[in-house]
């Protein structure tokens, strides 16, 4: 047993101690550029577009294509500007961090806390989705045992330490690529083998004159940004990336690019397997009818890698989740419990156990209060909800670090901010009301807490100088 400090707060715990402590155990620089962007692609999903392929096909009209890569052009802003933020702090806290220091403490509060309810959530609805999805395939083992089995296996990989959830993201990532060249070897073997009209059949997934709409592709495309969504986790693992000012940056930008480009081809295919004028069966399971269109057993294979594809969002995304908790637990902004540091294996495992046992309460309990089958739909706005305010806030910390405090001023500093920021405020002003409502609500709690423990926020709630210091060191 040992005492650790960190100015007024002192935490009593077994082989754990916060990592501001002189000499305690830290965050384990252990992840190449390589680790990163695979990171990166596993959390976004290299497949990311085909839960929702049938309801962004309907709303854009049959642009399904067009919108994801509208979509990916209006997040590179905000990409960039974590990319470029990274550099200037690469800490554990990521948005949490850059908003508290460039424009004050009480703001990177109330976005970190916004970004908490993004990453719990991300690793819940996953779990939910694969516990049903596994229930469908075996009934007689009931869907509890499923969510309890698999929120167990994400707490277990990512608990082990960072190289072993960086091992399982690669083995987890071949896999999926594997499935991904299946499908289109077997899309592009079917399209070849049936008859088509005219060179207009291999243009219309981008543009169809006869449905084209400023307005309905505008509405596709707040629907595909979810493409996209998570793509911010790659900050959170900047304490343990060599050169993080280098590598978050491309890394992060690059996951974008790589998820949009595998995005549209995925969808494209899609497209031209089952045109844009039949209707699905089912718009929830859209891609999995496209894929058994294109070669039967693909119905299995797809609804299997779907699977695996969110069973790794959730790996993916609990690691993000424990590394912010513990960035704001460092600092003083919550209780030291999630600012220590496990020394045999130099991850936060208090912040993991949590985000463990939260996972599977609410994988029992979100989806009667959602009043669907799944509680997926809530979740995913949700889960919107939270990044969008992480997004702004991290689009105002680069307009105010990069282009105000500069002392020359450069146009792309002062646009790439002010573009990302606007977009971001367009796509949360028009979540759904419920989303916003459970949103609101959350965010309420958190101020709550945050003007209890500071006397109304006469006193700093957290200090972001710790988590610098460490950084850099």
């Amino acid at each position: 047993m040992g005492d650790f400090s960190n100015k007024n707060k002192t935490m009593t715990m077994p082989s754990t101690t916060r990592t501001g402590a002189p000499g305690g155990p830290r965050l384990r620089r252990a992840l190449g550029l390589r680790d990163l962007v695979i990171y990166g692609v596993i959390l976004v999903s290299p497949i990311s577009p085909t839960p929702f392929f049938g309801i962004l096909t309907q709303r854009g009209h049959g642009h399904a294509a067009t919108t994801i890569l509208i979509a990916m052009l209006a997040m590179l802003p905000t990409a960039i500007n974590y990319g470029l933020m990274a550099r200037v702090y690469p800490s554990a806290g990521s948005a949490f961090t850059y908003v508290g220091r460039e424009i004050s403490p009480v703001l990177g509060y109330v976005t970190g806390w916004g970004m908490v309810m993004d990453y719990l959530l991300n690793p819940l609805i996953s779990i939910i989705w694969v516990g049903q999805q596994a229930h469908v395939f075996f009934p007689a083992i009931p869907y509890w045992l499923w969510a309890a089995l698999f929120a167990g296996l994400s707490t277990g990989l990512t608990v082990q330490g960072i190289k072993s959830s960086a091992r399982a993201n690669i083995v987890m990532g071949a896999i999926l690529v594997v499935v991904i060249v299946i499908f289109f070897v077997a899309a592009t073997a079917f399209v070849l083998n049936h008859p088509h009209a005219g060179a207009g059949f291999f243009t219309r997934p981008f543009y169809d004159p006869k449905t084209w709409s400023t307005n309905v592709i505008l509405s596709g495309t707040s629907m595909a940004m979810l493409t996209y969504i998570g793509f911010d986790g790659i900050s959170t693992l900047s304490e343990e990336c060599d050169n993080p000012r280098r590598n978050v940056l491309i890394a992060t930008v690059l996951t974008c690019l790589i998820v949009g480009v595998l995005s549209i081809l995925e969808v494209y295919a899609a497209q031209l397997v089952w045109p844009s004028s039949e209707p699905f069966p089912n718009l929830d399971t859209a891609f999995t009818f496209v894929a058994q269109r294109a070669w039967p057993p693909l119905f299995a294979v797809v609804g299997l890698a779907l699977m695996l594809n969110l069973m790794a969002i959730a790996t993916a995304a609990q690691l993000a989740v424990a590394r912010l908790l513990y960035g704001m637990g460092r600092s003083g902004a919550l209780p030291s419990f999630f600012g220590a540091i496990y020394a045999k294996t130099q991850v936060p495992r208090n912040n993991v156990l949590f985000v463990g046992v939260f996972i599977l309460i609410g994988a029992l309990i979100l989806p009667a209060v959602s009043g669907n089958s799944t509680g997926y739909e809530l979740g995913g706005n949700l889960v919107n909800f939270g990044a969008l305010i992480a997004f702004m806030g991290v689009n105002a910390a680069a307009f105010v670090r990069l282009y105000l405090k500069a002392d020359k001023k450069r146009w792309l500093n002062l646009i790439l901010p002010l573009c990302g920021f606007i977009i971001c405020l367009v796509l949360w002003w028009n979540l759904t009301s419920r989303a916003k409502a459970f949103g609101l609500t959350w965010m309420f709690l958190g101020i709550t807490y945050g003007a209890w423990r500071t006397g109304g926020f006469r006193r700093n709630l957290a200090d972001f100088d710790v988590a610098a210091e460490t950084a850099d060191s």
